[in-house]
């Protein structure tokens, strides 16, 4: 049976899905309340600056991977207009209705579905835009899903791939004491679950920097990518074009 990392644990590949799931299925009614405190609200400049990056524009299709709550879904939305269609997607159930009924709440009726980024139930060549934001690092064959992302995408569409990486050197202690000591703290406090956010940040250090992600898109048949690093490279913006 093949292995994978859960955080700092090493699991069977079949269990990592579950305890993914089930790490969302907890957090899901605070999701929303937690970026902003874990964050000081700065997850919403970077998925201003992910959507500005974008480029979408009217009639433009969009497929939003593991989408959860909708924060990037519903500011995709507004740009496509009538004549565009973004697509609200996501491994977990209880994230997908919080982020489904936060859009029906605003007037935002999308399509919205369940599925696994591995194995997306899309034709091939049929969205312009993809985006993934903090999800990528929980999925288990991250290739797979991102040869997934490519397929699904037009010729000359965009991949957006928003996640946690490696900060610079002289931010790493802060960064480090911050993420194994307030964050888990902030968890229990405010979700009432330390464990799933000791998960977020062992599943960080777990997930490729900034230089081995670019050269996995490029595998995945990605053209062209390009790197943003965001606060310090305690995100990333990959920018990926389908050539």
């Amino acid at each position: 049976m093949s292995t994978t990392h859960f955080g700092f644990q090493t699991v069977e590949e079949s269990e990592k899905a579950r305890r993914v799931r089930g790490v969302f299925d907890s957090v899901a009614s605070r999701y929303d309340l937690m970026n902003d405190l874990m964050s000081a609200g700065l997850h919403r400049a970077w998925k201003a600056y992910t959507v500005a990056v974008s480029g979408v524009r009217e009639g433009h299709r969009v497929l939003d991977i593991a989408a959860g709550t909708g924060d990037l879904t519903r500011a995709f939305a507004r740009r496509v207009g009538a004549n565009g269609c973004v697509v609200h997607t996501d491994i977990n159930e209880n994230m997908l209705r919080v982020g489904r009924d936060r859009m029906l709440d605003e007037g935002l009726v999308l399509p919205t579905a369940i599925c696994d980024a591995e194995t997306l139930p899309f034709p091939s060549n049929s969205f312009d835009i993809v985006s993934v934001a903090f999800g990528l690092r929980n999925m288990t064959h991250k290739d797979r899903a991102l040869a997934e992302m490519c397929r699904v995408l037009k010729p000359g569409g965009k991949l957006l791939v928003l996640e946690f990486s490696k900060v610079v050197k002289p931010l790493e202690k802060a960064y480090d004491w911050y993420s194994f000591n307030v964050l888990p703290r902030l968890g229990q406090w405010i979700a009432g679950d330390a464990q799933s956010y000791r998960y977020l940040a062992e599943s960080i250090r777990m997930h490729p920097d900034q230089q081995e992600l670019k050269r996995m898109m490029k595998a995945a048949g990605f053209g062209h990518v390009d790197v943003h690093n965001l606060t310090g490279g305690v995100v990333a913006l990959h920018v990926g074009i389908k050539c």
